[in-house]
């Protein structure tokens, strides 16, 4: 990737630096992009890639809203208590769905990786997209993007970055110029609530 740091507000977080811890509830393993505070005992929000091997029960995240969307693999049949079940596959759109709440996955052809946000609830709104098409984003105060390399190439914020890089595009003062993008991307818009 080229050089971050002549860009202000521009935050390269590259594959190997990331780092891959156990889920909450011990039952897999999830790679952790990004999360804020660093740190802290409490997050605002995290970023993460999670490896799903088999049928398994979600961590319980009290607080906390997300959203999940499938990166490789077939996917699988997401059951959050009090709702219908979500049909999670390869190419389909986000769930978004409470922490607070049970949730279990049921596996349609073997394993998978999602791509995970979390946002405490009160402190950060999320939204989570992909994105394959040359696109322009908002920046502005309180606004910071996340951009993931699902596949390939990418050109984000002028920066080339390769599969499994993540950038953080964090607000900066006064800049209010819009973001270019342009890749196979998974795209987190993370705004003070």
């Amino acid at each position: 990737m080229s050089d971050p740091t002549s860009h202000p507000g521009i935050v390269l977080v590259p594959r190997a630096a990331q780092r891959r811890v156990r889920w909450k509830n011990d039952g897999g393993w999830t790679t952790e992009l990004a999360v804020q505070p660093e740190g802290a005992s409490e997050f605002d929000w995290r970023v993460s890639v999670a490896e799903v091997d088999a049928d398994c029960t979600f961590s319980h995240f009290p607080g906390v809203d997300r959203s999940i969307l499938v990166l490789a693999g077939a996917g699988f049949d997401l059951h959050v208590d009090g709702e219908a079940p979500a049909h999670l596959r390869l190419g389909g759109p986000a769930h978004a769905f409470s922490g607070d709440r049970g949730a279990t996955c049921t596996l349609v052809g073997g394993p998978t990786r999602d791509f995970n946000v979390m946002s405490r609830r009160g402190r950060i709104d999320h939204v989570l997209t992909r994105s394959q098409a040359p696109t322009t984003r908002e920046r502005r105060p309180g606004l910071t993007w996340v951009a993931y390399v699902a596949e390939g190439e990418a050109t984000i914020a002028g920066l080339t970055a390769t599969t499994g890089d993540c950038v953080i595009l964090k607000d900066v003062p006064g800049d209010m110029s819009p973001v270019a993008l342009a890749g196979d991307l998974v795209l987190v818009r993370l705004e003070h609530a």
